[in-house]
């Protein structure tokens, strides 16, 4: 693969990272004093709205979608350096309407939504009126084989009746979301990958109940948030079914590909920024007669950093081009790997920079706390690491075997 970014991707990083100085850093204290400014955390800051129209109006919105009529036309490949930046600061993917859940839920309506699905609910979300949540993870099941959820999906006329328990919602509490796009059984007889299926619900829908809302090592991600959220004989039409019965499982698939390498490139980006933090704190503190960058155990911190940063980029953007060039299921090896690489190496790079800062870096004065307790997240997010190793180790031996046949 060609390691050089292409003009425009070139001109790209330039104009985020000029956006990212003059509008998001600033204004991430705004964003934050906004959130606890009145009675309730979930309540969206009016800055994020002014920065989500500057945003549009400098042509940096929806660039996650890969060779599409609805973004900016941009490869996995040549949207990774994008999105490493924007995972600098956490307001800046909602910022250029290149957040999650939102980017998969998209991601799905273009790939399997009907015009009617499309028009109702994918025109909203692309111009970031509205924001979403998907609903898989159920706390009665190990969630990590989607085989397992006990929701379900009934067919009676022309509508269908789902029934479940869901939780870790991701989006579920923001006072935007309009959306669910849920996973449920509509055939437990069938082949245990064509059981469930995935239907649209809307959030207002009669049978919905927010729950709790649910904290990531006590941080709420107001006003995103996660919920758990109860679904009661919820009435909807046949016409919100994806794809078809039976589909369910496949459409998880699809979906799970780009967001776990949207969820790596903004990790790279989460840690370089931490490393950039690890070396201002250690070139202005003093400590035993010298300056922290001056003794060998915090350059030998920065060093490692260093070098697995680039390493994590690199195995990014080769599953990235392989992603473009052959697709995401044969692709599917490269992806594990980096989905297991990223976010370990994000915590180590964190955890470092923590250290450098002493009692600091488990404050909230420099967010390292908050961007430590997001990469430890991802490494249960679409998937924990024992599944992507499993499936890695599956896809070895098989190519082993082939080699001796």
């Amino acid at each position: 693969m060609n390691f050089d970014y292409s003009p425009r991707v070139t001109a790209l990083q330039a104009q985020l990272h000029a956006f990212m100085r003059e509008h998001v850093y600033p204004n991430e204290p705004v964003y934050a004093a906004a959130l606890n400014a009145g009675d309730s955390r979930w309540v969206v800051p009016p800055v994020m709205e002014e920065l989500k129209q500057r945003a549009r109006d400098a042509g940096l919105w929806n660039l996650f979608l890969p060779d599409s009529e609805y973004g900016a036309g941009l490869s996995n490949l040549e949207y990774a350096p994008l999105a490493e930046i924007t995972g600098r600061s956490p307001i800046a993917p909602e910022v250029f309407n290149c957040a999650a859940p939102d980017t998969g839920n998209m991601e799905v309506l273009v790939r399997y939504g009907t015009d009617a699905q499309k028009k109702t609910w994918l025109e909203p979300l692309l111009r970031g009126e509205i924001r979403s949540a998907f609903a898989m993870t159920e706390p009665d099941v190990a969630s990590s084989d989607a085989t397992n959820i006990r929701s379900t999906i009934v067919k009676d006329g022309d509508e269908y009746i789902i029934n479940g328990r869901k939780w870790w919602i991701s989006g579920a509490m923001d006072p935007r979301c309009r959306l669910f796009i849920f996973m449920g059984k509509t055939d437990p007889t069938a082949d245990r990958h064509k059981q469930q299926s995935m239907i649209l619900v809307p959030k207002d829908a009669a049978g919905v109940t927010i729950v709790r809302p649910l904290t990531v090592y006590g941080y709420d991600d107001a006003p995103h948030g996660h919920a758990e959220v109860l679904f009661e004989n919820v009435r909807v039409p046949a016409d919100n079914l994806l794809l078809g019965e039976g589909r369910g499982f496949e459409i998880a698939q699809g979906r799970l590909g780009p967001g776990r390498i949207h969820h790596c490139m903004r990790s790279i980006g989460m840690a370089e920024r931490a490393l950039e933090a690890m070396c201002k704190r250690a070139s202005t503190r003093t400590a035993f007669g010298q300056p922290l960058d001056k003794q060998g155990v915090v350059r030998e911190a920065i060093a490692d950093s260093r070098m697995e940063i680039d390493q994590a980029r690199l195995l990014t953007l080769k599953a990235a081009d392989m992603m473009d060039k052959v697709g995401n299921k044969i692709a599917r090896a490269e992806i594990a790997m980096i989905k297991v690489v990223a976010p370990a190496m994000a915590l180590r790079v964190i955890d470092r920079a923590v250290q450098v800062h002493g009692a600091a870096g488990v404050d909230g004065d420099f967010a390292l706390a908050a961007a430590w307790a997001g990469a430890r997240t991802l490494r249960l997010a679409d998937g924990p690491d024992e599944v992507h190793r499993s499936s890695l180790a599956k896809l070895e031996l098989a190519r082993q075997k082939a080699a001796l046949d």
